[in-house]
């Protein structure tokens, strides 16, 4: 009897094994297939309303959210959480399988040979990466060409997929889309149908927004998200130093979500930031007084921060200000008709 327990143990835990391995191959799981682990439709669709479509976002979820939806109890938050993290591979794992895991990572061009070579090969998806700089610097019209470069091919510096743009300005421009686009070869038709574009109105809508993006990316390929700019609503709709906490823990909601979807989906984030000039004695000091938007809050959640500022003419020079893996460096590029290109300089 009890060598028939263990290798039931034993026929288990490969079971638990090969669903990892399918996890991890597969990419993002839809959360119905918890219906194959005992959790019931009824429950599953509660999720789904709540905006929950993968299982990847139940297992990074915290618990205290789950008992926050109307009709799941603690026993069945409990089970849900336990089913998905067997779906999930969330221990502790070799520094070598990690640096496996990256060097398998796609890098989107930014349309400039210079730009990817100060970025070791372009925008990396899975991560966010922070653009930011005062105006006409160059950030919306990156963003634009980073919209059309990631539907071309991964061997010619795209990540074969769609972008999912919020735009909270005003200042997206399908007409730029197609410029990009017609340098590339590629059919505008096409370039604009793998957009999806939404225009943000207040903070809580922009939050709302990155919370419906999860249905779309659970139906489709996306390889970007961009969000257009992701301060300046909060500079509105937030006045004060009165307000000053509840502007900084709304933000954190927000970049905590956009993180989610880097995490689950695989995509590339790219926010767009303003900057503010500092007005205390300090800045008599620095060549440049302006420092970006957001505070700590916004520094730490940014994997990469790019500082935009202009150049001659249409030239501008894009810094690393932070980066875990790339060197303080600068590079030139330019604002050209078909989108961002190498500066003639």
């Amino acid at each position: 009897m009890a060598m028939q327990e263990r290798r039931r143990q034993q026929a288990r835990q490969q079971e638990e094994t090969m669903e990892e391995a399918d996890a991890e191959q597969s990419g993002p799981l839809s959360i119905h297939k918890l219906e194959e682990h005992g959790i019931s439709a009824s429950d599953v669709n509660k999720l789904v309303d709540a905006g929950y479509h993968t299982i990847e976002c139940i297992a990074y979820t915290p618990r205290k959210a789950l008992l926050a939806i109307k009709g799941i109890s603690e026993a069945k938050a409990d089970k849900i959480i336990k089913e998905a993290s067997k779906l999930v591979p969330m221990g502790f794992t070799t520094a070598t399988e990690f640096h496996m895991r990256r060097s398998e990572l796609v890098m989107i061009t930014t349309g400039s040979k210079e730009l990817d070579k100060l970025l070791q090969g372009g925008i990396e998806t899975g991560s966010i990466t922070e653009l930011f700089g005062e105006f006409r610097t160059g950030k919306t019209q990156l963003c634009h060409t980073l919209a059309v470069t990631c539907q071309l091919p991964i061997d010619s510096g795209g990540a074969e997929g769609k972008c999912l743009y919020i735009d909270t300005e005003g200042t997206f421009r399908p007409e730029r889309l197609l410029a990009v686009a017609e340098r590339y070869g590629l059919s505008g038709q096409e370039v604009l149908d793998n957009v999806v574009y939404a225009r943000a109105f207040n903070t809580d809508h922009q939050q709302d927004l990155v919370v419906e993006a999860s249905a779309l990316m659970s139906e489709s390929r996306f390889a970007l998200m961009i969000v257009d700019s992701a301060t300046a609503l909060y500079r509105t709709d937030y006045s004060g130093r009165g307000e000053l906490s509840a502007r900084q823990m709304h933000m954190a909601r927000f970049l905590r979500t956009l993180l989610k979807r880097a995490d689950e989906y695989g995509v590339a984030i790219v926010i767009t930031n303003q900057v503010v000039a500092q007005v205390d004695g300090a800045s008599m000091f620095q060549a440049d007084p302006k420092k970006p938007i957001g505070g700590n809050i916004m520094a730490h959640a940014s994997t990469t921060r790019l500082y935009f500022r202009k150049g001659r003419g249409e030239t501008r020079i894009c810094k690393i200000y932070d980066s875990p893996c790339l060197p303080e460096s600068e590079a030139m590029f330019a604002i050209n008709a078909d989108g961002i290109g190498d500066s003639n300089d």
